[in-house]
């Protein structure tokens, strides 16, 4: 394979992977508008696919460097803002008398403001937590043992973001103990998902040049 045809495939690898993070991000929060009651435990559905999130963030940051990361992760939360104001003008516009469905498109789709802002707070923290977290042990640490970056930056991100999540959305509005207990059921299922996609990891090569500041940009 010629060095050029090596270039265009990282490229397209790279499209591919921030592509994925930030289609991943948005088909989370359209999900999460419904809620379901899964093994006793009310759950956003949204929580099936938004920790795969997490391992994205953490293939575009191999692929592609610590700081391609956290633009990803701000561009994402930009696209999340103006998807939820699109979806409340849409709501906002008067229908057209021969469209039925006004109510039902604004009842499900007209986004819940506290919950929005909640939602993205918690992505953007939480993902510049996974970032910091996968920099630090490759660049202090070990380059070695791929899995382990992902498990040890999951582990802080992925609490981080169902506490804030949880508090800053439904705080003061349910009892502590529901919150808890939503908390608890997005931590379980995220872990579970994370562990599943792991492997992923080992799916991408590494990037082994250096971040202006000295560390290694992996």
């Amino acid at each position: 394979m010629s060095r050029s045809d090596r270039t265009n495939g990282l490229v397209t690898l790279g499209v591919i992977l921030i592509s994925a993070y930030i289609a991943a991000q948005l088909l989370s929060d359209i999900l999460s508008l419904k809620i379901a009651l899964v093994a006793g435990f009310s759950i956003d559905v949204g929580t099936f696919i938004y920790p795969l999130t997490f391992t994205l963030r953490d293939l575009v940051h191999k692929q592609l460097g610590r700081s391609v990361a956290r633009t990803v992760i701000v561009i994402a939360g930009v696209v999340n803002v103006i998807m939820a104001g699109l979806f409340a003008f849409a709501a906002w516009l008067p229908p057209d008398p021969t469209w039925q469905w006004q109510h039902e498109f604004a009842a499900v789709l007209s986004p819940a403001w506290r919950i929005v802002v909640a939602s993205i707070v918690a992505e953007i923290v939480s993902q510049f937590a996974d970032t910091e977290m996968y920099h630090l042990w490759v660049t202090w640490i070990t380059e070695r043992y791929q899995w382990a970056r992902v498990l040890i930056s999951n582990s802080v991100s992925v609490p981080l973001d169902s506490l804030i999540f949880c508090w800053a959305a439904f705080g003061g509005q349910l009892p502590a103990a529901t919150v808890w207990s939503i908390f608890w059921a997005n931590v379980l299922l995220k872990g579970m998902v994370t562990l599943l996609s792991l492997p992923g990891i080992y799916l991408v090569p590494g990037r082994h040049a250096r971040d202006p500041d000295g560390g290694a940009n992996q």
